[in-house]
């Protein structure tokens, strides 16, 4: 609960991405734990798209590598408090591994441990991401959240179908930012293809603003690879950098629509948006924007002058040390989201 001598929180984050498929979900997140660091925003609930338990380890790795150096990362195992809970797709058949997920989760010290350590081992370990989105929502101050879709609209139409949800959605979230399609159309985009109608359905009935993050946008602003081998110096072994290395053979640049998009979540002004209109998802999962003056959707472009402060920024927060927070975790149906703790903010 928040008492009004508290003032409104930072922006809180629902994130739900195809996490490990490539390098792009891990970067975002890594910009969002630096937004959070620097009480710009907060990381309210995590969830991946993918049926794959490495990827929900991999998000659980993430989240206690960024809970900081001790005594905030003992506070997972030593001081009683556990890690935040990690949502996870069961469409009941298990997603492949990729070598990004292989590598950081199979990294290990010289004694045989890993370098990454997780809590999550079994379904049972994590949490099923309708219930965490939902929760995540309810527990947050009326238009103080966004929702970011970083991979297949999945568990966010099944959200919607939850009763009573797409008013509590409409009263709750100030924006969907969605890091797929290509704008105004062209190629099928992957996260849009592996659920047509989810994509369509999530376009035609999300009742809040939505804002759309394509392909071209990630390709015309890539996070550096040279930021790779300097900007993360300070950690012996840092999960980013390895996930990097391990999706693509360096030197490279990789393209990064779901770090606009999450950029965008927080520092609007470093962007341009479309007029209005409203999206359409085709078939074969291409998408195509029709300018209208009732729609409810806009798709984010790249303003020429704004682009080397958005690369700098990439490299800044996502390269950021971490900021030690609190936690918790669990999987049953009807887990409640953690409190987040009172922030002071400017209103």
């Amino acid at each position: 609960m928040q008492f009004p001598s508290q003032g409104k929180p930072p922006i809180g984050i629902v994130f739900d991405s195809d996490l490990g498929d490539g390098v792009d979900g891990a970067l975002a997140l890594a910009l969002i734990y630096g937004l959070q660091g620097k009480n710009e925003a907060r990381l309210i609930s995590n969830s991946t798209t993918k049926s794959s338990l490495k990827s929900a380890a991999f998000g659980d790795a993430l989240a206690r590598f960024f809970a900081g150096p001790p005594p905030a990362a003992g506070a997972f195992g030593g001081f009683g408090r556990p890690a935040p809970p990690m949502g996870m797709a069961d469409n009941g058949k298990l997603a492949a591994d990729t070598p990004v997920l292989n590598t950081v989760l199979g990294k290990k010290t010289d004694d045989g441990k890993p370098v990454y350590p997780t809590g999550i081992v079994k379904l049972n370990d994590t949490a099923d991401p309708v219930a965490l989105i939902r929760n995540a929502m309810t527990a947050q101050v009326d238009q103080n959240c966004l929702v970011l879709l970083a991979g297949p609209a999945t568990n966010l139409v099944k959200v919607m179908d939850l009763p009573g949800s797409l008013d509590l959605i409409k009263r709750k979230v100030k924006l969907l930012i969605l890091a797929a399609g290509r704008y105004p159309d062209g190629s099928a985009d992957p996260r849009v293809k592996a659920d047509v109608p989810a994509a369509r359905r999530l376009f035609a009935e999300w009742p809040t603003p939505i804002v759309a993050v394509g392909a071209e946008v990630g390709e015309g602003l890539p996070y550096p690879g040279a930021s790779i081998e300097k900007d993360f110096a300070w950690a012996p072994a840092h999960p980013i950098v390895d996930a990097y290395r391990a999706d693509r053979t360096m030197p490279y640049d990789a393209a990064a629509p779901s770090m606009a998009a999450a950029l965008y979540a927080a520092r609007p002004d470093c962007f341009k948006l479309s007029a209005a209109g409203m999206i359409a998802v085709l078939d074969d999962g291409r998408t195509r924007f029709t300018p209208s003056a009732d729609g409810k959707s806009r798709y984010l472009t790249i303003d020429p002058d704004q682009k080397e402060k958005v690369i700098q920024s990439y490299v800044e927060l996502a390269s950021a040390k971490p900021v030690p927070r609190q936690g918790g975790r669990g999987r049953p149906n009807n887990q409640k989201q953690a409190a987040t703790p009172p922030e002071a903010n400017k209103p």
